[in-house]
């Protein structure tokens, strides 16, 4: 029997994807945890993932020059780099600081409401029309994740409130970025967005981390490790680069499924490392019910992508093995007005964000994704 090399290594890359992402957030979770590592600061430790994804990405474009920089105005930089990173710096700091108050679990159920905060987005700004269709869709995961809400037993108003306004701020950053960068014919990859984005945002950071968390990082005792957050960091960057292999590699269905999949790994894994992270019964039925929507909007789009492009619905296996060497090729440049996060897709309207690497988890481009013109903390 012939081994399909690309497919196997395409799975390689997915899996390594779904280690990462589950990874990095665990991780995160356990260095702000004050029952664990006790490092209850989540500026701080975004400002050092931005810190370090922006210095790497300045050697790879500027030192080893393994892309190019664009051609960056400061009339571009003013208009569309600094008010993405305002609300990519938001969603970060408030996505963060949610992991002080509640669990991984009901923070990934609450993440469910993703594409329920982007869709209206979209339709505020004008970037998507009002579907009935697609409203009922959000209906159903909205209504999903009030009763996993309801099952929570430790329920905390604080961190709910933290992570609902951290996916608010990532949803108007997807929208801003097509609106914004759109007008401009902005093409960015990966390595050039962390470039231009995670420099703006820790700059950003930096009025809250000197208001906020420096008063208390003078009085209280901090043990700072360099090998935790350097090793954190690095997990996030290889998120990062991971995702940026994947993309070249995987049409937007796999993506989608890989990102449930993701999820659902993810909200197992917590309660077994972090035992407080109890899940209730209705906290499985709530989060089935959103899950139900989040797949059937899934569903939707991926049609409405296919039937404009006119595109024949092919098996995953059978669309990655053909499509792969097409997509390594044409996935090297980033089109913000395609991005999407976990799939392939609109970039208005996507609903799983990945909140480790958000800059480059929406730039997740496919070859049904790239048809049309258009997806946490790193």
């Amino acid at each position: 029997m012939m081994i399909n090399k690309p497919l196997v290594l395409t799975y390689l890359y997915l899996l390594i994807y779904i280690l990462l992402s589950s990874g990095v957030i665990l991780y995160n979770k356990w260095v702000l945890s004050p029952k664990y590592f006790n490092f209850p600061f989540p500026i701080t430790l975004t400002m050092i993932h931005m810190g370090f994804s922006g210095v790497v990405a300045f050697f790879l474009v500027r030192v080893f020059k393994v892309v190019s920089p664009v051609k960056m105005t400061f009339e571009i930089y003013a208009t569309c780099v600094v008010p993405i990173s305002a609300f990519f710096a938001s969603s970060l700091w408030f996505g963060n600081t949610a992991y002080l108050h509640i669990s991984v679990a009901f923070i990934q159920m609450l993440k469910a409401l993703m594409p329920v905060a982007t869709f209206f987005m979209a339709v505020l700004c004008g970037t998507d029309k009002a579907r009935l269709d697609v409203f009922l869709n959000m209906v159903l995961v909205s209504v999903g994740v009030v009763i996993s809400s309801y099952g929570e037993i430790h329920f905390n108003i604080v961190g709910t409130l933290y992570q609902v306004t951290g996916i608010v701020a990532e949803a108007l950053r997807l929208v801003l970025t097509q609106v914004l960068l759109q007008k401009k014919g902005l093409t960015l990859n990966p390595i050039t967005s962390l470039y231009y984005i995670a420099p703006c945002s820790f700059v950003f950071l930096f009025v809250p981390w000197y208001l906020l968390e420096k008063p208390m990082m003078e009085v209280s005792q901090i043990q700072f490790n360099f090998w935790i957050f350097f090793s954190n960091a690095l997990c996030a960057l290889a998120l990062n680069f991971s995702i940026f292999l994947v993309i070249g590699r995987t049409g937007a269905v796999t993506i989608r499924v890989a990102g449930v999949l993701k999820d659902w790994i993810l909200i197992a894994l917590s309660t077994v490392i972090f035992p407080e992270s109890t899940i209730t019964g209705l906290n499985i039925i709530g989060y089935a019910i959103a899950l139900c929507g989040v797949v059937m909007y899934n569903y939707i789009k991926v049609k409405d992508v296919r039937a404009s492009s006119q595109l024949p619905a092919e098996s995953i296996p059978d669309r990655i093995a053909k499509d792969w060497k097409l997509e390594k090729k044409s996935s090297d440049i980033f089109n913000p007005n395609n991005s999407s996060d976990n799939n392939g897709g609109n970039i208005n309207s996507e609903p799983q964000i990945d909140e480790e690497a958000p800059l480059i988890a929406s730039s997740r481009l496919s070859h049904i994704g790239r048809t049309q013109v258009s997806n946490h903390g790193v």
